[in-house]
């Protein structure tokens, strides 16, 4: 049995890692995708120490801080005894700290899926280089839309930004690089309404009935919480997030959480951090306290 299990491996369930390291806990971490979505973030600016840095390269320096073996290994169950069932393998922690971090929101349009990896992406890091000179288009408001299709611009012909408010909730700095970019074309008051095409995306359909032939729509609108597995664990949640107190505890003894997944209001690399650490913090304690005197 370990001390402790860490599921998730984004910049919360690493950081508790190289907390729980620290304090010689006997511990696995448990993520599908090493870094989580912080390797989709084109450049970071305001992770201390680090006047700009790609979101991929400031996760392979937590994994080499780390420097142990994550398990990539998708998670089918968790029983109230902390037993954890993976696809290939199980194992039990006496305690568990829970950083599944997020997933991607979808805009719901018919053969979204059907277009998912044939012209449809939620990951501009990840493919838009696939899209070099081509007409592209990113819907969304926030800091990663803003930055998707500044790195995008660098790459397409031309890209159309969709936005289905009057203005952008993305940081000053970015807004005024996209007034700036004159390949970037800006579409306010405007949702996606049809995605078309034969085998691949050819174009996309505008509530305002403007039709945009497009090779790419990358899709920026957000995360929603992946909390399934602390239902499972009958832990408390708040709209869909894992309710935590100061020192990252859940509900359940034994159980803490940490990131994007839980009610703390800033969804950050840097807040992330903090929590992950604290989380190791509060398990190295209780492990002591319970189960070591």
């Amino acid at each position: 049995m370990k001390d402790l299990i860490i599921i998730g491996a984004g910049p919360a369930g690493l950081t508790a890692g190289i907390y729980a390291k620290r304090y010689n806990l006997d511990f696995l971490v448990i993520g599908q995708t090493p870094g989580g979505t912080a390797i989709e973030a084109w450049q970071i600016e305001n992770y201390p120490g680090f006047k700009s840095i790609a979101g991929l390269d400031l996760m392979q320096k937590f994994q080499e801080q780390l420097g142990q073996k994550i398990i990539q290994e998708n998670i089918e169950k968790i029983t109230k005894d902390f037993l954890v069932y993976t696809d290939k393998n199980q194992c039990q922690g006496k305690t568990l700290i829970l950083a599944m971090g997020s997933k991607n929101r979808k805009l719901g349009l018919e053969n979204e899926e059907k277009f998912l990896g044939r012209g449809i992406s939620y990951c501009v890091t990840c493919d838009g280089p696939l899209f070099k000179d081509k007409i592209v288009a990113v819907v969304g408001g926030g800091n990663a839309a803003l930055t998707g299709a500044l790195e995008l611009a660098d790459i397409a012909k031309k890209v159309y930004l969709i936005h289905r408010r009057d203005e952008f909730r993305a940081d000053p700095i970015w807004q005024e690089k996209i007034k700036q970019n004159k390949k970037i074309e800006i579409i306010f008051n405007t949702r996606v309404v049809q995605v078309k095409g034969d085998k691949i995306l050819e174009k996309i359909i505008l509530d305002s009935s403007r039709e945009l032939e497009v090779s790419g729509l990358f899709i920026e609108i957000g995360t929603t919480p992946s909390s399934g597995l602390a239902q499972d664990l009958a832990i408390t949640l708040e709209n869909d997030f894992i309710v935590v107190d100061k020192n990252q505890a859940t509900n359940i003894p034994g159980v803490f959480a940490a990131g994007d997944i839980t009610n703390n209001p800033l969804k950050q690399i840097i807040s992330a951090c903090g929590q992950g650490a604290v989380a190791s913090f509060s398990a190295f304690q209780y492990v002591y306290a319970k189960h070591k005197n």
